[in-house]
């Protein structure tokens, strides 16, 4: 037999007295798509980075297509081929498109660079891997995260890699990206490149992949095929239980209506949305890409208003034209860029849950850092947020517990009306589960709670009421009891006939 494309083995590694890898193990064989899952902590970052290059092992060994390798740097696993794309892309926010794609291996006029040339080159090759086309001119520090996703992987493909490494590559695309870099694995794997994918989205990881190794704790615990494999024995391996209650949904009694729109629209988004949020209720939004969906989040919470229609809360009506007036009417907002949007990655716990409510805090200009301090131990302990302390930076907690730290700002603020927008993206399955228990906590306490999701399992099992928006209109109104995902997705795409009227 040929030896294996990628064979970790026996990995070790310590941090202080934390033992990150406990003798795991990733054998990938030649020419086939190899997932990588586990909860936030279970080894998967660890491996990578000892693959790459960027951590020493304590003990173990790694071998690349059957020659052990005795020292890793980066410079030496990339000149053997393996080649990594990070979740977080590493590029120059300075520099064009062109240049950040071409950097080391610039295209020009003999000696002389030639930015007409790289530009051109740069379009073609991202046009031919992703049938996309980028603002020209554009600095990599004004992409978007999808954007500066698809130059990274198209980088690495320049390099005609035998081993490719995705962690959590489509935790920043849109459905349509996501479908075009699905086929792009594919193709690679027929032509006998191996690869690496390391994802949250286990449905994503059924599809794709031939052959799945699940770490827990440090271990590898099993190794599948997941086509072959029910979806909840997998999770049970990851988090070493049953997860017949991933969606923990608690009957709560529906209050008063505590946020009504009334024919809301914004020209050549969306128009005419009508519907209510009532307190303890937790209503679900979706749509594909360009449906209007994600619009209607920001008009809600005044990040692009509307220009028609009107937005009541408990009652009162008024304008909500920016962030500032729609926290002032109780809304907070969880966006779906949280490390970009949501949170200040630099600052510590403390910092980041009282940003919102600073006013609360302060008497004759200062804080009142007992008032601060017992509000911010309170919401830790409430939410189970997993932090060496209050004053640990936000960028060293995991990405479900920087979540949990959005939901305390707001909670910091006295919130009662929770927009979020795909609150789960990129966030292991064991803290996805801790979500929706907050979630439904939120909802025990009065709170209403609107979320926005293409996690359509996610929607069918949290929700109370499921609004699907095509084309900029509201067009289905669904009872997760009485649904499937694949009706959601029929209506969403415009494939079930819309209803005459929906009663939202």
């Amino acid at each position: 037999m040929a030896e294996p494309a990628l064979a970790l083995r026996d990995l070790v590694k310590t941090f202080g007295a934390t033992r990150a890898l406990d003798g795991a193990n990733l054998v990938v064989e030649r020419g086939t798509v190899h997932g990588l899952i586990g909860q936030n902590g279970a080894g998967k970052s660890t491996i990578i980075k000892i693959l790459g290059g960027l951590y020493k092992a304590d003990g173990g060994t790694i071998a690349i297509n059957g020659k052990p390798l005795a020292h890793v740097s980066p410079r030496a696993i990339e000149h053997l081929g393996v080649h990594i794309i990070h979740q977080e892309a590493l590029l120059v926010p300075t520099f064009t498109v062109a240049e950040a794609l071409f950097l080391g291996a610039e295209p020009g006029l003999g000696p002389l660079l030639s930015p007409r040339i790289m530009r051109k080159r740069a379009e073609e090759v991202i046009g031919r891997y992703f049938d996309v086309t980028l603002p020209r001119g554009a600095l990599i520090g004004e992409l978007s995260p999808a954007h500066r996703q698809i130059v990274q992987i198209t980088r690495a493909l320049l390099n005609r890699p035998s081993v490719l490494v995705f962690d959590e590559p489509t935790a920043a695309l849109v459905r349509r990206e996501a479908n075009r870099l699905f086929g792009l694995i594919r193709r690679l794997r027929d032509e006998g490149t191996s690869i690496v994918y390391i994802s949250h989205y286990l449905e994503e990881v059924q599809d794709l992949c031939d052959r799945v190794t699940i770490l827990r704790n440090g271990r590898d615990v099993a190794t599948v095929d997941p086509r072959d494999t029910p979806m909840p024995q997998i999770v049970s391996l990851m988090i070493n239980r049953d997860i017949d209650d991933m969606f923990p949904k608690v009957p709560v009694p529906i209050g008063k209506p505590a946020l009504t729109v009334q024919g809301l629209g914004r020209r050549g988004h969306f128009s005419d949305v009508d519907f209510t949020l009532h307190e303890g209720e937790i209503l679900g939004l979706t749509g594909l890409v360009g449906s209007g969906a994600k619009d209607v989040l920001q008009a809600i919470f005044g990040l692009e208003p509307a220009d028609q229609g009107s937005i009541i809360t408990h009652g009162k009506q008024g304008a909500i034209n920016s962030p500032a007036s729609a926290i002032r009417r109780g809304l907070g907002l969880v966006p779906e860029d949280r490390r970009g949007q949501g949170i200040a990655l630099d600052i510590s716990v403390r910092e980041n849950t009282t940003l919102a409510s600073l006013g609360k805090l302060t008497r004759f200009g200062f804080i009142s850092r007992r008032r601060e301090g017992k509000a911010v131990a309170g919401l830790i302990a409430r939410l189970g947020i997993k932090t060496p302390g209050p004053d640990a930076r936000v960028r060293d907690l995991s990405g479900g517990n920087q979540q949990k730290v959005v939901l305390a700002k707001w909670l910091s603020a006295d919130s009662d009306i929770y927009v979020l927008d795909e609150p789960t993206v990129a966030i292991d399955v064991a803290a996805k589960v801790e979500i929706y228990r907050l979630l439904g906590d939120l909802a025990q306490r009065g709170a209403a709670v609107l979320i926005l999701s293409s996690d359509l399992l996610e929607l069918q099992g949290i929700c109370d009421r499921i609004l699907v928006m095509y084309r900029g209109h509201v067009t289905h109104q669904l009872r997760p009891a009485e649904t499937t995902p694949e009706a959601i997705l029929a209506a969403a795409t415009g494939a079930a006939a819309p209803a005459e009227k929906v009663a939202a």
